[in-house]
């Protein structure tokens, strides 16, 4: 049994050994999805995937991390540390859940220290048909411009600009208005992309694969950077459809201990988004039933977040900036979604460990 900090690596490299390690440990097969490009330290880039299970089972919890990147920190933690759990893994085999770990959904992100794919943008905001018009964020075109300053840190101007804005409005309008997702701005925050990205078109044939016998489908999408340090919100993903939300409430909400929160009843700290990764799991696996939740665990305030954003994409514009600026912006960054104590580290696991159990449960029930 590996310990709780242990499970948890200082750098993407470290991070896919320890869950290629802990996979081969466990007996496990393993799937690498070879990405196009190599990472911050030259390192091989991939999407690995893990399955813990019989091929035939009629019953998938998909567990999966680095949707967002440098969100990989905290969810590849979540997963090596399963991996090792004998107790977890019995619970589950023993309800006949099989278990498909996805380790890095963007392993350039990962990586890199950046929330986004390398084609800049944000995975979580990608999945559209791209045949059809593309959403339009109106009070994105308005706060782009304040974004992202020609010099960083911002001047006076422009940070009195921001406070303007937040103090008029208040702070959940500037989250939302940036964090939606947007499709017209490729050099700007939480750009939705205008076609599928390498992992959007990596992931779907396993998706495909791996729940084609399966009549019942959970995720669990591990993430940072939004709540109380510490705290996991366990946000409803998948279709705004009334008995998939009650479905999920029933088996993650710990009878009212451990709630599950909505973008469509207003109840999440998430703004409403579009263009949402597990949207896939209706394309690929039409015939299961699906129940889904966004593990959110918080780290600093959402302002604190939304300025290692625009400081590491202004970076990502200026590549020319000093050597010394870029690891402070990168500091900044991997700061924002992940806290590197022991405290923090035990919070994840816990809860992490609990909302596992709670979707055998509710698979198996």
């Amino acid at each position: 049994m590996i310990g709780v900090v242990e499970a948890f690596a200082p750098s993407y490299a470290r991070a896919r050994v320890q869950f290629l390690e802990a996979a081969a440990a466990a007996g496990l097969a393993i799937e690498s999805h070879a990405h196009p490009l190599k990472g911050r330290d030259g390192e091989n880039l991939a999407m690995d995937v893990a399955r813990d299970g019989p091929a035939d089972a009629d019953k998938l919890l998909i567990v999966s991390s680095a949707c967002h990147g440098v969100e990989g920190y905290c969810g590849s933690g979540v997963q090596v540390f399963a991996l090792h759990d004998q107790a977890w893994r019995d619970k589950a085999r023993a309800a006949g859940v099989a278990v498909l770990y996805i380790h890095a959904l963007n392993p350039y992100g990962f990586s890199h220290i950046r929330r986004v794919t390398h084609e800049n943008v944000d995975l979580n905001r990608n999945f559209h048909d791209f045949s059809q018009p593309l959403p339009v964020n109106e009070p994105y075109r308005e706060v782009h411009p304040l974004l992202l300053p020609e010099e960083w840190p911002p001047q006076p101007d422009n940070a009195q600009a921001v406070a303007a804005f937040i103090a008029e409005r208040g702070e959940a309008a500037w989250q939302a208005a940036i964090s939606r997702g947007q499709h017209e701005y490729p050099d700007g925050l939480f750009f939705g992309g205008t076609e599928p990205t390498w992992s959007n078109r990596t992931l779907r044939p396993v998706l495909r694969a791996h729940g084609a016998r399966a009549s019942r489908i959970a995720w669990i999408d591990l993430h940072t950077g939004l709540g109380p340090s510490g705290h996991g919100e366990r946000i409803y993903a998948g279709k705004d459809d009334a008995a998939a939300v009650a479905r999920a409430r029933d088996w993650w909400a710990g009878g009212g201990a451990t709630p599950v929160t909505s973008i469509y009843d207003g109840s999440s700290t998430s703004a409403f988004l579009t263009g949402l990764m597990w949207t896939s799991i209706y394309d690929e696996c039409p015939h299961a039933e699906y129940t889904g939740i966004a593990m959110e665990y918080g780290t600093v305030p959402v302002l604190e977040v939304m300025q290692a954003l625009r400081a590491e994409q202004w970076l990502n514009l200026h590549p020319e900036a000093p050597a010394d600026q870029a690891a402070q912006i990168k500091a900044q960054m991997l700061a924002a979604f992940y806290t590197d104590t022991d405290a923090w580290k035990g919070q994840i696991i816990s809860q992490a460990r609990q909302s596992l159990f709670q979707a055998v449960d509710g698979l198996s029930g």
